[in-house]
């Protein structure tokens, strides 16, 4: 994938990451999900799409609630892993690999989309139409972001400068507490019902650390093997030798809920 915006419009490619992805980005803590579920959303007796899926992180943790989900990706590797996922822990979740552009379900097919750390990557044109379509009247959508603190948190603000080190075109580094963005066109077609931004500490080991920070874009999605075997060393180097074996990293969450004009 390449946006011209985003990585000063270098490729990246979620597929190269999504062993990884599978088994530290599964990270949501209790409040993320509590969250979503006081908003009376992906509970039982709804229907919810999640686009940029990944590894299915957010339908495998809330198919407890009892919605019906669907979730897409566009990389494939991702889709597999989460098909995988789901299927060892007997869940019955329909996950298919698509671009969101091109996702397209019979209108008021959904009660909720979701977009999950993903909404950067969509074209807002086509998704903000495409998405108000297959809601329900009264539909919600979702946007959903957690980030890490790089001014707060030593740890966090390290591994940012070894990422940079080796991959100076990543721009998603500096992140600070702020509202998660909603595109324009959205608000053609639907009403921002609530924005609400909270701090998390979110607990890791060293090795969790490392391979959370190795799923990123900046590393594991973009970077050359041996680009990433060169930071894969300075980055274990650094938490040796500034982190505990377990420690908490500052965090954030921001969500914005949509309604559908309908």
């Amino acid at each position: 994938m390449i946006i011209q915006d985003i990585d000063k419009g270098k490729a990246f490619d979620w597929g190269k990451t999504s062993k990884d992805y599978a088994k530290y980005r599964d990270i949501y803590p209790k409040e993320f999900y509590d969250y979503i579920l006081n908003l009376g959303l992906c509970k039982e007796g709804q229907t919810v799409l999640d686009l940029g899926t990944g590894t299915g992180v957010l339908p495998r943790n809330m198919y407890k609630y009892g919605a019906k989900w669907t979730g897409t990706d566009i990389a494939e590797n991702q889709i597999e892993q989460a098909k995988l996922l789901s299927k060892e822990s007997g869940m019955n979740i329909d996950f298919f690999t698509s671009r969101a552009e091109d996702v397209s379900f019979p209108d008021s097919t959904f009660d909720v989309i979701t977009a999950c750390q993903c909404i950067w990557y969509f074209d807002h044109d086509i998704t903000s139409k495409s998405f108000a379509r297959m809601l329900k009247p009264k539909g919600k959508f979702l946007i959903l972001y957690m980030g890490w603190l790089p001014y707060e948190d030593p740890v966090a603000g390290k591994s940012e400068e070894i990422i940079l080190k080796h991959n100076p075109n990543w721009t998603a580094n500096g992140d600070t507490v702020h509202p998660v963005w909603v595109p324009e066109q959205y608000l053609n077609n639907f009403t921002l019902l609530s924005q609400k931004e909270f701090r998390v500490d979110i607990p890791f080991s060293r090795e969790g650390w490392h391979g959370r920070m190795r799923a990123c874009r900046g590393v594991g999605a973009s970077m050359t093997e041996e680009q990433v075997a060169a930071w894969d060393k300075e980055h274990k180097e650094m938490l040796e030798k500034n982190a505990p074996e377990n420690f908490m990293v500052k965090h954030y969450i921001s969500i914005a809920e949509l309604q559908v004009k309908k």
